[in-house]
């Protein structure tokens, strides 16, 4: 009998697992079609399938970091402490997502104050981590990240190296970087691969959710091979299939809003098993201290 072909190893790197806690109804898709005066008059959805994400990592044994909006904290204390007490890293989204180019440095200044204030409320714990509303740090925003440093955070995620319709800033580096002088504070892009000499988006949310499994499978590993760390994202809305429709959207929007939301669940469980997963933080303090 021909001898069994020994599976790979996985790699030894550890990657980044976050999860971006907001409702169906606040997604950049949606902005200019559902009023945010409306919001608190629909369907909520966000505490239901955040508690199934919270199960998923349950099950699977993987510790993540939940990129957390204070609209979404306000109304949903509960469900932070649940978090928490899961092990988990509760870090800041922003207030009520608002991308980062439309506000002045003085009311992104507030909207992060306001925001970690709560989440350290809830929490009883420090927050370190941001992750900017739709990867919304670019070229147009220099201040963010300055911002970001005196307000004292120790890492960001807000950044999309790629040229995409809603965001991306292409010029930016696909790996870790420092992006202000004389601060500790660490930039970590969202996940990118190289093909054919053209960077692409592979980070996750709908990229993973409706492109082949594979294609998420080999970005992860050409990462890997680099021994840097995947940072991989999602919503909780990505597993509800049952959530409200949005007829009046844009069909593109539609399209990609609502494809594949009954695959979504398995195929995440799937790539956490697969691939090595931690919070955020640990990863940009791992990343932190490569740079030194």
């Amino acid at each position: 009998m021909a001898a069994a072909k020994a599976r790979p190893e996985r790699s030894m790197v550890v990657n980044g697992l976050s999860v971006d806690i907001e409702d169906w109804f606040q997604v950049g898709a949606f902005e200019r079609t559902i009023a945010r005066d409306d919001w608190d008059s629909l369907l909520p959805r966000v505490e239901r399938n955040s508690q199934l994400v919270i199960d998923l990592f349950g099950r699977t044994g993987a510790k993540a970091t939940f990129f957390t909006l204070g609209w979404v904290a306000e109304r949903y204390p509960s469900l932070i402490r649940r978090i928490v007490d899961a092990g988990h890293e509760l870090a800041s989204h922003g207030w009520d997502h608002v991308r980062v180019f439309t506000m002045t440095p003085d009311q992104f200044r507030d909207d992060i104050r306001r925001t970690r204030v709560l989440l350290e409320d809830l929490a009883g714990q420090k927050v370190t981590g941001y992750r900017a509303p739709s990867f919304s740090i670019d070229q147009r925003t220099p201040w963010a990240h300055e911002i970001l440093a005196e307000e004292g955070y120790a890492y960001s995620s807000s950044v999309a190296p790629v040229a995409h319709d809603h965001y991306g800033w292409p010029e930016a580096p696909r790996y870790a970087f420092a992006p202000v002088k004389n601060s500790p504070l660490i930039e970590l892009p969202v996940t990118t691969a190289k093909w054919c000499g053209r960077t692409i988006a592979a980070g996750g949310g709908g990229f993973f959710r409706l492109l082949p499994y594979v294609f998420s499978r080999w970005a992860i590993r050409q990462v890997n091979a680099d021994e840097r760390p995947a940072i991989f994202y999602f919503h909780p809305w990505e597993i509800d299939p049952g959530q409200p429709r949005v007829a009046n959207a844009p069909l593109r929007s539609r399209l990609r809003h609502y494809a594949r939301l009954g695959a979504m669940e398995a195929k995440l469980e799937r790539v956490i098993r697969e691939f090595r997963w931690g919070r955020v933080d640990a990863v940009a303090a791992s990343e932190a201290a490569r740079a030194a």
